[in-house]
This record gives structure tokens, sequence and C-alpha cells, in this order.
């Protein structure tokens, strides 16, 4: 089973190289039977991805994880992209007695007293979410791209989890965030409005700042934490719920003001 799903995910990569988005997407669709399921984070690859998706109309389902601690921003694009596609977003939340208990342990912002509090955090709002989204799928879409990070440079168009038993396909593992910008720009895609205020990448709000010029995309995510292995749990091939503890924290600091000036920055549109 495992040496199939393997081989299965390289012939999938390598049929993928030569398509467009839609093509990659009717490809998948296509080869892998059963349930399909691409989880939205409302950012802007996700939103390129979602504009392909819909207008594709075809078997693969739209989630999102709603961990409670989202932008207002986000959930305002979140409405705009149901409006726009006639689609609804369906939204898995954190199990309320994981997340009362806490917060009941830790405090709100429990998370920013290390980084095993911050994964335990990351674990009920998203990892054991993401868990039930893919009960059950075949394949795992993701708006990955090998550009987002050092973490990231490796990422392939297909792979094998083999922890979750299923192919997680990444069709835009090889755009560049300027490919993004176009196509989001080309096709009148509703984008989150924070991504013109230097927020390329949005998780939830207390764990996201603006990033400063020259820095990675992924900067300022948990940007009080050091660099390495800077991820929430989502992407590391293993089961829900099952989070590896990274690197000790550095000292927390409130974020910079996200106000860097609006001419510094590349609007989309």
């Amino acid at each position: 089973m495992t040496a199939a799903l393997f081989r299965a995910a390289e012939d999938l990569a390598r049929d993928m190289a030569g398509l467009d988005l839609r093509g990659r997407i009717r490809l998948v669709e296509d080869r892998i039977p059963g349930r399909l399921v691409f989880t939205t984070s409302l950012g802007i690859e996700d939103q390129a991805l979602t504009h392909a998706l819909a207008l594709n109309k075809g078997r693969t389902e739209i989630v999102t994880l709603d961990t409670g601690r989202l932008f207002p921003e986000t959930y305002d694009v979140w409405v705009e992209t149901e409006v726009a596609y006639g689609i609804r977003i369906r939204a898995y939340a954190p199990e309320r007695q994981a997340e009362e208990a806490f917060v009941a342990a830790e405090g709100i912002n429990g998370f920013r007293h290390s980084v095993a509090a911050r994964q335990r955090c990351c674990g009920f709002r998203k990892v054991e979410p993401l868990g039930r989204a893919l009960d059950g799928a075949a394949a795992w879409f993701t708006g990955l791209r090998a550009g987002q990070s050092a973490n990231r440079a490796d990422t392939p168009l297909a792979e094998a989890d083999e922890g979750r038993g299923l192919i997680k396909v990444n069709p835009l593992a090889d755009w560049s965030r300027a490919d993004i910008d176009r196509f989001v720009r080309d096709n009148f895609i509703p984008y989150n409005a924070l991504h013109d205020r230097g927020f390329p990448s949005i998780g939830c709000a207390p764990c996201t700042r603006a990033v400063k010029i020259g820095e990675d995309e992924r900067a300022g995510r948990w940007w009080w934490e050091q660099e390495s292995k800077k991820e929430c749990g989502l992407h590391l091939h293993r089961p829900e719920g099952d989070v590896v503890p990274g690197q000790e924290a550095a000292a927390f600091e409130e974020p910079a003001s996200a106000a860097t000036s609006r001419e510094d920055r590349r609007e989309l549109v």
C-alpha cells in the first residue's frame, strides 16, 4: 500500500508538470477516485486555487479551518469568496473542551509561553480539525509553494502523505509569488486586504505580523520563535494531534506596526 502510494504520487507529479492550473486539477480529479479535499487558509495562494476549482466545477470539496483567532479581514474575504463563486466553504472548528482546557491552563494568549505551548494551541485549533476534514480523503489539495520558506523549498507538485494515507497535491508548488499576484490580478480574484499591508502569509491574528522589507514571506508567522522549523503541524506528514516540538522561543516581543508605507509595498491591484 505504501509503495503504491509513493508510485502514484510520483507519477502524478510528473504528469502535472506540463499542465496549467486548471489542467492539473482536472488530472487529479480524473486519476484519483474517492474523496478529494482542498483546505483553504483564504490566503492569496489558496484564493487562486479556489478560483480554479470553482471554475472547473469538479468534485473537490473546499473547506477551511476556522481557528477562532483569525483576522476580521480573513472572515471578510471568506464571505466575499462565497458570494463571488456561489459556493459554500465548510468550516472545521476546534473542539470546545480542548480550547477551554488550554485557555484555563495557559491563558488566552498562552501560546507565547513556549514553543510547546504554541504547538499545543496549533494542535487543537488546526491539526485536529484538519484530521476531521481529511477523514476518508484520498487526496488533499494545498496552496503550498516552494518559494514560501526554506522549510518548503523542496515542495513537489504531488507527494505521498504516508501518515494520513493519502496523496497530497500542491498544484502551485512551482509558482512564484509574482505568478500568484499576476494570476489574482488578471482574473479579478478576491483576496485578503492584509496582503496590501505587508502580510504575505496570514494565519491567526495574534501569531501573524507584517514582514519587514527583505524578510522571507513567512517571517511574520510566530515571529518570536527562532526561524528554523516554524510550522503549525499541518504539513509535517503526521496524523492529527501529533505535533513535533520545535526549537525554543526567543523572548517575545510585540509586533512592529504593520503600517510600513504602502509606497514601499507593491499592491496587487
